[in-house]
């Protein structure tokens, strides 16, 4: 049970998993869809305020002079991710529908997850303060770096959808510097709340996933995606996650980082962050598009986490053999 147990999805995916389905059959409309986009507006703010009042200068500043660390994760999450998004074009319109593609290239785009990186890196015995400094600083970079990147890679491709990049930056960081200004005063409140703090990051990601796969299904979008093209999606992102997990891991041991420090860099230049992907989406995208795009973000979403929790503690195994070996040895 304990073997199977590690493959299986955490309580976040199960919800959200959850929540497509609801939307998928009992979608919002009329005056309750009004004001369920009302709220994720609302929610928006509010998550990117939170993420700002809670997101410790301290500790971004702590492992900043790391630049070598810093480096490769940026370089694999905001260069490497979306030259592979570019490279994957000829799946769009063959193997999977083209607006999914587009959900494929946000996906690509998308800042680190700050939360599940430093969990995996500690359970698997790596350098935590480096993941906390790396993740937190993409995840500020992100909310500038993303909607630009997107805007340019689908001008690349000569589509159209995605309006007012800069402004919408904008409504993301406003929040979130909000927040950082007031940290000082509701860092205390923060931390007695943790829990609660959580459930409002969660929550908001839930109304917005429903919201954006209600409108997604009024718009016909399950009788538009042939089955085929869903597995496909699957197909591409487990590629995609396999290939950046390999090329991270590879180039840390021939740069020659430390063990603690290719652990961070695995969980941190691979994962994207569903909690930040969710409200931008919303942000950046409208209509019938909204949930093709972010479908590839729950598909990949819900790989990382069993993958990267199987190879964190295949990392801590491991890292148990050696020291066990080493005391035999003595």
């Amino acid at each position: 049970m304990r073997k199977l147990a590690q493959f299986l999805p955490d309580g976040f995916t199960l919800s959200i998993l959850a929540i497509v389905i609801l939307g998928a059959f009992f979608p919002c409309s009329g005056v309750f869809a009004y004001w369920v986009g009302i709220a994720s507006k609302i929610a928006i703010s509010l998550l990117f305020f939170l993420q700002g009042a809670r997101l410790s200068r301290a500790a971004v500043l702590a492992g900043i002079l790391h630049w070598r660390l810093h480096l490769q994760i940026f370089t694999s999450t905001f260069i490497v991710f979306p030259l592979l998004g570019l490279a994957l074009q000829p799946v769009s319109g063959t193997l999977i529908a083209p607006p999914l593609y587009i959900g494929l290239l946000f996906l690509c785009t998308l800042p680190s997850t700050v939360q599940a990186s430093v969990i995996f890196t500690s359970i698997a015995g790596g350098n935590v303060a480096a993941a906390l400094c790396s993740a937190s600083l993409s995840s500020i970079i992100g909310m500038a770096l993303t909607p630009l990147l997107i805007g340019l890679l689908l001008h690349t491709q000569g589509e159209s959808s995605l309006s007012g990049v800069v402004s919408i930056a904008l409504q993301v960081l406003v929040p979130f510097v909000a927040g950082q200004a007031l940290q000082h005063w509701l860092e205390p409140w923060i931390k007695r709340n943790a829990k609660t703090v959580r459930r409002v990051d969660l929550g908001s990601v839930l109304l917005m996933v429903y919201g954006a796969i209600s409108a997604a299904t009024l718009s016909g979008m399950w009788r538009l995606l042939p089955v085929y093209s869903f597995l496909a999606l699957i197909l591409v992102d487990g590629v995609l996650l396999a290939i950046m997990l390999t090329a991270n891991v590879f180039v840390a041991r021939r740069a020659g980082f430390a063990r603690q420090d290719e652990i961070a860099i695995a969980f941190c230049g691979t994962q994207k962050s569903l909690i930040m992907g969710i409200p931008m989406a919303n942000a950046l995208f409208a209509g019938s598009t909204l949930g093709f795009v972010v479908l590839p973000m729950i598909v990949y979403h819900q790989m990382q986490f069993m993958t990267c929790a199987n190879i964190a503690r295949r990392y801590a195994r491991s890292e148990r053999q050696r020291v066990l070996a080493v005391g035999k040895g003595d």
